[in-house]
């Protein structure tokens, strides 16, 4: 079906949340987090900034210490993350928009020395990712992880519990359950990391089985309108991969239809070597669902996905990174501000918040 009367600049309701217009802005890890992993004010006006994108989907923001992956990532687990978290929902309300949180636990993508007691990262199976994990010593090599046993899998499902609580308490409009991009539950649902043979291993079933779990514990906190979850079926990032994406995904698909869920967000496609093998198209027409796409999209590409049907919303990345007005641009078909990849992650407001907005005397050129 498609949106042929619907825009980027269209309104939508999103599950329980009305959303302005189309534009999401991604989930874009930056590390500049306080002491305590807790948000600070350079983090308000960020997103302050961008609060004109329909939806606001938070960096990826640990629901433990025990989740941590990378130095200077937010958490939704203690009370000074909750009361830092609430100054950028009040400051993104302030300005009509709407944000949900991602959460997120990075299993196998992590070192020693970013957990607790240097304790040994988790994962599906004990498998060592290629590559090397970001810390505040700088790069150091992936560790092999160990498998998580049975036992602990039920306190990991708690810890997405309460962090979902707590966005409430934040302030947040919803919240995004982080399963893409070789991070915890991706580890799960993927068979290339997951060689188990108990109930979370082998089977689609088995493979989805803690994504499954991690939704219903956030859906006691939340309505099922104010849920979304993020998927990559064939990103290789972090030293992933599934041998039938297609079919896993397809799955995975069938199963989030059940929930009732606000949105279905993709990833399309790899980011690392830019190759796209599976119907998207397909997935989005198995979900019962708003889909969110997601990957290298611009202004043309993101109006032709709406206009088709292959999407309902589309989420720009690096764009927003280098224009917190891209709503504005995008209106007034104006230059855009070019991204400095060098200031990505971690640093000060330089590459963070100082980004030029549209001027006045363009807007009237």
């Amino acid at each position: 079906m498609s949106n042929e009367h619907a825009n980027l600049f269209s309104s939508l309701q999103l599950g329980e949340v009305k959303l302005a217009n189309r534009l999401v802005m991604a989930p874009l890890t930056r590390n500049r987090a306080g002491e305590g992993n807790v948000p600070q004010e350079m983090n308000v006006e960020y997103y302050r900034q961008r609060a004109t994108a329909g939806l606001i989907i938070t960096e990826a923001s640990q629901v433990s210490p025990e989740g941590v992956g990378y130095p200077s990532t937010p958490g939704i687990y203690s009370a000074e993350q909750i009361t830092g978290w609430r100054k950028v929902t009040e400051a993104v309300h302030a300005r009509g928009g709407k944000i949900f949180i991602q959460l997120w636990f990075c299993g196998r993508i992590s070192h020693p020395s970013l957990l607790p007691n240097n304790a040994t990262p988790v994962s599906a199976s004990a498998m060592k990712p290629q590559g090397e994990a970001a810390t505040y010593e700088g790069p150091q090599a992936f560790v092999a992880p160990r498998a998580l046993t049975l036992e602990e899998i039920p306190g990991i499902v708690e810890q997405y519990r309460m962090a979902a609580n707590n966005a409430r308490a934040a302030g947040f409009d919803g919240v995004e359950v982080h399963a893409a991009n070789g991070y915890l539950i991706d580890q799960f649902l993927r068979d290339g990391s997951n060689q188990r043979d108990d109930n979370y291993g082998g089977s689609l079933e088995n493979r989805s089985r803690l994504l499954m779990e991690v939704l219903d514990a956030v859906l006691e906190a939340w309505d099922p309108g104010h849920v979304g979850v993020r998927l990559s079926p064939e990103n290789s990032f972090n030293d992933i991969k599934d041998s039938d994406p297609q079919t896993t995904f397809n799955f995975v698909a069938k199963n989030l239809s059940k929930l009732g869920l606000a949105y279905l967000h993709a990833v399309e496609g790899d980011m690392v070597d830019g190759s796209r093998q599976v119907d998207y198209r397909a997935i989005k027409d198995i979900f019962n669902g708003l889909y969110i796409a997601n990957c290298g999209y611009n202004q043309d590409k993101a109006e032709a996905a709406i206009n088709s049907g292959d999407a309902d919303l589309v989420a720009f990345g690096s764009l927003y990174i280098a224009n917190p007005d891209l709503l504005e641009r995008f209106k007034q078909h104006a230059a855009l501000n070019t991204p400095d990849q060098a200031t990505f992650y971690g640093g000060d407001a330089h590459g963070y918040t100082d980004y030029p907005a549209l001027q006045s005397e363009e807007a009237v050129v």
